[in-house]
């Protein structure tokens, strides 16, 4: 089959294949799955204000995920070499667009959520074990203006996590595949039975479902300005741009599903393995997802959806059907679920870094294989990029008091990269339209279900999604733009010594 770039051999011999399909839908699965569908709905249904629009909001988020699954699958097929995305977006629009997006996974994307989820992981920890505390401290913030660093208890759990799952992985792909696998049937169980508790034992006659209005948010006592405060539109203009922004949550609790493309070139099979994958995995995910959004809406009044301890409107549902027991049960599926989630987007992130080395675009020895033939320093950088994502922290300080409030910087800075990653998923999506242009020729084990219509769709929606998010937002759009465009001094940086070196 020929292989899809310039590039006269398979520069990833030193690879094993040795996943296959189980193993490449729990990486999809295990990574789409933290801690996202327990709370975010919580921010979505203050948007829009009816349980019907909250559920729009995750359905369209869904319809983008599938749709950008079966544009990934052609490419995926077409291309299937470690990087995955890094490699389509190189191949598609050249070399500059393919670092450009590495350089945002590893400063922000994929080390940020893996601290983020990783002191997620730390935080529901912390109701089993209340002495792990954002406010217990073994090293004091150190402030400097808006930020500070500073070392808690729960931060060190983080670390902890991290640094274990990285070690783990440099162990051989055999172990890291057995923890996701082992996690991702775990938390895909603990989903299905708060799906179940919710159409049974939480069902209320009280709920959203039967007490809210479904389409007008208006008559639960939604306001616009109050939803977004300062927003100056209303009525139906306003609902749209808020539907816009309620996206936001839903698609990033059931994104990540790229990252089984980062490890294409350990996939055995893989012009028929990954294109299953991705569809079996996100169709699977999708649907959980509605699901639970259902079980949320026939468990609680709309008000408590909103107004959920902390967002955690998961724990709200165990807690009625269960009490202070389900309130624990539901930290140990999170627990499961976000343990899971690290360990798979670890496996998954350093396959882009071991790539851009191996393009002469990043250190040398992040391009190389242990004896146990996986990326070892890959993992290492990007284990130690994540670990110090987790240390530093936002100043703010209360006006009654004037006492200092300390708040996560990764979030921060996910949140300013929120627009950017979506427009990376939308360059992917592209990449479909422009190599079929670009290369007609090359072999396409797998040819996109509803072409071109599906492409278009994906593109449609995330138009909107960013442009939204854009006008809703525009600073934190506009910082997360400059930390992409920092990587282009550093591109021609290493590109002159790729020159220098001849390669």
């Amino acid at each position: 089959m020929p292989n899809g770039t310039s590039e006269p051999a398979e520069p990833h011999a030193e690879l094993v294949r040795e996943l296959g399909l189980i193993d490449s839908t729990t990486i999809v699965m295990g990574s789409m799955i933290g801690s996202g569908i327990f709370i975010t709905s919580a921010e979505s249904a203050r948007l829009v204000g009816a349980p019907g629009w909250l559920l729009v909001a995750w359905l369209l988020a869904g319809l983008m995920t599938i749709a950008g699954s079966l544009c990934c699958a052609e490419l995926s097929a077409m291309m299937p070499r470690a990087g995955g995305q890094y490699v389509f977006l190189r191949e598609a629009y050249g070399p500059c667009f393919g670092f450009l997006f590495g350089w945002s996974i590893f400063l922000v994307v994929q080390t940020g959520t893996i601290a983020a989820v990783a002191v997620a992981f730390a935080k529901f920890l912390g109701v089993l074990v209340p002495s792990i505390s954002s406010d217990l401290y073994l090293v004091e913030p150190r402030a400097w203006g808006a930020y500070a660093v500073s070392l808690s208890r729960q931060q060190l759990v983080a670390l902890v996590l991290i640094a274990v799952l990285t070690v783990a992985n440099t162990r051989g792909l055999r172990l890291g595949k057995l923890i996701q696998n082992s996690f991702t049937v775990a938390k895909t169980a603990a989903l299905v039975g708060l799906i179940i508790v919710g159409f049974t034992l939480g069902w209320n006659r009280d709920a959203a479902a039967w007490t809210s209005s479904w389409w007008n948010p208006v008559e639960n006592g939604w306001n616009p300005a109050q939803a977004q405060p300062g927003f100056q539109a209303v009525g139906g203009l306003a609902l749209a741009m808020l539907l816009g922004r309620a996206m936001i949550g839903p698609l990033f609790s059931q994104s990540a599903w790229n990252n089984v493309t980062f490890t294409a070139g350990e996939i055995r099979n893989p012009g028929r393995t990954l294109p299953r994958a991705l569809v079996l995995g996100c169709g699977a995910v999708v649907l959980l997802y509605l699901l639970a959004n259902l079980a949320y809406v026939v468990s609680l009044p709309l008000s408590e959806i909103q107004g959920a301890d902390q967002d955690r409107v998961g724990t709200a549902v165990m807690n009625v059907a269960f009490g202070r027991p389900g309130t624990v049960g539901m930290a140990i599926a999170i627990l499961i679920s976000t343990f899971g989630c690290v360990n798979g987007l670890i496996l998954a992130g350093a396959r882009v870094f071991y790539a851009m080395a191996r393009d002469g675009l990043f250190f040398r020895r992040v391009g190389t294989t242990n004896r146990h033939h996986v990326p070892a320093f890959a993992l290492v950088a990007q284990g130690i990029w994540a670990c110090l994502l987790t240390l530093p922290v936002t100043v703010s300080f209360a006006s009654e008091t004037g006492t200092p409030k300390y708040g996560n910087l990764y979030n921060q800075l996910l949140e300013y990269v929120i627009p950017v990653d979506v427009a990376f998923y939308a360059l992917m999506v592209g990449a479909v339209l422009a190599l079929r242009r670009k290369r007609p020729e090359l072999d396409r084990p797998y040819r996109t279900i509803g072409y071109p219509l599906t492409p278009w769709l994906y593109l449609g929606l995330a138009f909107f999604v960013v442009v939204d998010f854009i006008v809703m937002a525009p600073e934190t759009s506009g910082i997360g733009a400059l930390i992409v465009l920092a990587g282009v001094p550093v591109y021609l940086v290493w590109s002159r010594i790729r020159r220098y070196r001849g390669g």
